[in-house]
């Protein structure tokens, strides 16, 4: 079984494309795996830690307003398609999987016949995935609302490939361990396994709105049980001075990264953060209730990833102009002070979709071939 994956730039697209390869591993031990993606993203490091071959495409991004870079692309994207041509040919896959991104469209440009098979992360698909779907034999959804349609093929809904960390802990908390990993979870990060848990996150570069309004309450949520505040690298010196101006509360608790959120995840009962696919499709798969912030910028992607589980009853939306102290203590700090509520609202979100996207896609994956 030969297969090229292509995608790169952002976790959203490395992150799924890493927990399917490791997929199609685990059934096929001697499958030819090669990896399309950029010189610049976060692929540059996950792909070859995990084992992969990974062939770098030259960046052809489509502007999505008129500009300069209109003039440049059609030598970047024949220069781009040159390269994922030659190690299509090269190994000529059984099929060629995108994940979206820049790379994606000169891999599917590249592919000449061979089963396309895509996977479109976020709520609204982008360019890439878009001009795949018009070929492709599967088109695979992240979330039930996506707009998007495989033109001559098959489209289905499989959820988001999870990483497998995080996979590991929906297996636990299914089977029915996982009081187990919360009392692990809480061990490592000096929790207590008891308290009900608030979890506060912007990612790995942190959200100055979330900082801010959470610092604004956080003598109030520590009174209701406790916090784990990860406020992105660089960014705790504000969040620990409010801190210590509220009296210090030790239910309080400050870190300013965290590589191993699967910890932080078995402990929370409740999290504030951003609405990224990522988050979104982790917070329903471990069934745990989100108070989501979408960013404020770019394509409004963020607000419609979060909106099936809105709809569900999943999850609360919270726009990032109003967000506020007082509204981090009626959102967050209400569901922290009613555990039942909160498990009801994560039970909801669990049924928005499914949760073993990585079987899925590979079962897709393997009808095409």
């Amino acid at each position: 079984m030969r297969v090229v994956l292509a995608g790169g730039g952002s976790a959203g697209h490395v992150n799924p494309l890493l927990a399917t390869a490791a997929e199609i591993q685990r059934r096929h031990p001697d499958a030819e795996l090669h990896v399309l993606g950029t010189e610049l993203g976060l692929e540059t490091e996950l792909v070859p830690a995990a084992g992969l071959p990974l062939t770098f495409v030259p960046r052809a991004r489509v502007p999505r307003s008129l500009s300069p870079e209109w003039f440049a692309l059609p030598g970047r994207l024949a220069k781009a398609v040159s390269v994922s041509k030659e190690l299509v040919e090269r190994v000529d896959p059984d099929v060629v999987v995108g994940f979206g991104g820049y790379v994606s469209t000169p891999a599917f440009l590249a592919a000449k016949g061979r089963p396309i098979v895509v996977h479109e992360g976020n709520a609204r698909p982008g360019l890439a995935n878009r001009y795949g779907a018009r070929t492709a034999k599967v088109v695979a959804l992240t979330f039930p609302s996506t707009p998007l349609v495989a033109k001559k093929g098959t489209t289905l809904v499989t959820g988001l490939p999870l990483r497998a960390p995080i996979a590991r802990l929906v297996e636990e908390r299914t089977s029915g361990r996982g009081d187990a990993a919360r009392e692990s979870g809480a061990a490592a990060l000096g929790l207590d396994p008891v308290l009900p848990t608030l979890l506060i996150t912007g990612g790995s570069l942190g959200a100055l709105s979330i900082n801010n309004a959470a610092s604004g309450a956080i003598a109030d949520l520590a009174s209701r049980g406790q916090v784990l505040h990860i406020t992105g690298k660089g960014k705790d010196t504000p969040v620990r001075e409010a801190w210590q101006a509220a009296g210090s509360p030790p239910n309080y608790h400050i870190l300013d990264y965290l590589t191993v959120m699967e910890q932080a995840y078995a402990v929370a009962d409740v999290v504030l953060t951003r609405s990224g696919a990522g988050m979104v499709s982790e917070l329903g798969a471990l069934g745990i209730a989100g108070v989501f912030v979408p960013l404020p910028i770019g394509n409004g992607e963020q607000r419609l990833n979060a909106a099936d589980t809105i709809a569900a009853g999943g999850g609360i939306l919270v726009d990032d102009k109003d967000l506020s102290p007082e509204l981090v203590r009626e959102t967050a700090g209400g569901l922290l002070s009613d555990p039942a509520a909160a498990h009801e609202i994560g039970r909801k979100a669990q049924g928005v979709a499914p949760h073993d996207g990585a079987k899925r896609l590979v079962d897709a994956i393997e009808e095409c071939l």
